[in-house]
């Protein structure tokens, strides 16, 4: 027990001059190192004695040694400090690879969004069917919105064609500040077909604010010369379905447009699968529309109601589709493509239809050449052609109207004021130029040297006539006492060929009109 008592203690003293062996060699480092420091130090600052002997200034990239040799010089590139933190934390960001556009938040918090809301607006849908349309007139009539035809596939070609009058009518409702809304007619037999058509429209409408919905209208699917007769319901169905897919990828709001009775019950469509998931438009005339704001229950839940094709509005002359959606706006939308669009003209032609011609005519005696093949307060005369002048008609309607080139403008005239023969004489004075003459036969009317063949039989408009108090249009005396409309009857008691006049018995007045314009009720 005692010899080991004795070692242990020798084995401490030896730890303890160990240790106190360390601790000088550290203490002399440290003398070593500071006296180290201040010579450097010292050699560097210099002295008073010892001036500083400093290099010159040397661009390296540029110096070249003596051997002609070049020095390259390659700088480290900056990296930025990256972590692994994020995609541990959020595995969902590592499959963020696009970055989005920088911006504001306070933008956009404050911006004014174009978001839907539930207020009750009334609108009118229109096509080029309508004529050309006064839109200033229309806005004052208080209207919020307007669906806008832009176009159809033709029933026998397939080909897809523009309503003529669309981008007039896009153009001036934005104008006058008349919200926008869109629908095709379609005659697609597949899906594809309806994708291309959404994607036409997509395109056709995109420098336009399309604020309202876009619609489907797809009708006279079971007449026997329809593309679409030998579809079943699931395949019109789908079609549809197709298209508004395509009209919501393209970042507008889909509608589908049917009458109540093809939609009730399923009975023509899958209402119930297309109802729930897009905007249904339904048409239903001779309701009660006492209650707009709510409208008539219908079996199925609808957005929209077109509730009469009979409306009448200022601006428009021709009878008007008039809709109430459920629905309305907060702004306007912006169009899809914001680049300068071309200024677009009214189709004066769309109510006709001209069989192209090329021929050399004069006035028989002297006709005006108007802007528009209309006598109406919107149509001016331009221009003149007498007797002996020529211009070349490229086009002739069954109205009686003919398209004519003159001094390279395009006008229109009344045919029966024009003639191929270049070389027949001037004829008398047409009724719109004879001054009065003092006597005339009995069945005349005083003052009138126009000859009238006795005739007796019942006539109506082909769509709507101005009936006036002598048979002429630029005689100021001559005033539109009342207008005839398709389905309306008159006794037509004499008829001018030459000039192109009849003279009809309308509510105990004698009248004249334009006798292109009216037809005999068989």
């Amino acid at each position: 027990m005692n010899n080991g008592h004795r070692g242990s203690s020798r084995r401490r003293r030896r730890l303890r001059r160990r240790r106190q062996l360390m601790m000088a060699a550290c203490c002399l480092g440290l003398v070593v190192l500071v006296l180290g420091t201040v010579l450097i130090v010292k050699k560097v600052k210099g002295t008073d004695d010892e001036p500083v002997e400093v290099a010159a200034e040397v661009d390296v990239a540029n110096e070249e040694p003596e051997d002609g040799t070049t020095i390259e010089v390659v700088e480290p590139e900056e990296t930025e400090e990256t972590t692994d933190e994020t995609d541990a934390e959020d595995p969902g960001a590592s499959t963020q690879s696009e970055q989005g556009a920088s911006v504001n938040v306070e933008d956009i918090v404050n911006a004014s969004n174009v978001g839907e809301n539930s207020t009750t607006t009334y609108g009118i849908d229109v096509s080029k069917f309508q004529g050309t349309i006064d839109w200033a007139q229309v806005a004052s009539s208080g209207i919020n919105f307007a669906m806008i035809r832009v176009g159809y596939r033709d029933s026998t070609t397939g080909e897809i064609k523009p309503d003529t009058n669309a981008k007039y009518n896009m153009q001036e409702a934005e104008k006058n500040g008349i919200k926008i809304g869109a629908y095709f007619f379609s005659t697609a037999v597949t899906k594809d077909e309806a994708i291309e058509e959404a994607d036409w429209v997509a395109s056709y409408v995109a420098q336009y604010p399309i604020t309202y919905p876009v619609g489907y209208n797809c009708e006279g699917f079971e007449n026997s010369t329809s593309r679409q007769y030998n579809l079943t319901k699931d395949d019109r169905s789908n079609i549809a379905i197709a298209f508004l897919g395509e009209v919501y990828n393209k970042g507008y709001t889909p509608i589908f447009y049917a009458s109540k009775n093809e939609m009730a019950s399923d009975a023509k469509w899958n209402t119930s699968t297309i109802c729930a998931k897009y905007k249904i438009w339904m048409a239903w005339y001779n309701q009660d529309s006492s209650n707009l704001a709510t409208g008539p229950s219908a079996g199925f839940k609808y957005d929209m109601w077109q509730y009469t094709n009979q409306g009448t509005i200022p601006g428009i002359t021709k009878k008007v589709d008039v809709d109430v959606a459920y629905f309305g706006y907060n702004g306007t939308e912006t169009a899809k493509d914001t680049s300068e669009r071309a200024t677009a003209s009214a189709d004066v032609e769309a109510l006709m239809k001209f069989t192209e011609v090329n021929e050399t005519v004069t006035a028989k005696s002297k006709t005006n050449l108007r802007n528009k093949p209309s006598q109406g307060a919107d149509s001016k005369v331009m221009v003149t052609l007498e007797n002996g002048q020529t211009a070349t008609r490229t086009g002739t309607s069954t109205s009686g109207w003919s398209r004519v080139v003159y001094n390279g403008a395009t006008y229109y005239a009344v045919s029966s004021y024009l003639t191929t023969d270049l070389s027949a004489p001037a004829q008398s004075a047409a009724p719109a130029e004879q001054a009065p003459a003092t006597e005339e036969a009995p069945a005349q009317a005083p003052g009138f040297k126009t000859k009238f063949t006795d005739v007796n039989e019942t006539v109506t408009a082909k769509e709507v006539v101005n009936l006036r108090s002598k048979p002429s249009v630029t005689d100021a005396d001559s005033q539109v006492v009342a207008t005839l409309s398709a389905g309306q009857t008159a006794i037509r008691t004499g008829i001018n060929n030459e000039y192109g006049w009849s003279r009809v018995e309308y509510n105990g007045q004698v009248l004249y009109c334009v006798s292109s314009y009216i037809k005999v009720v068989e």
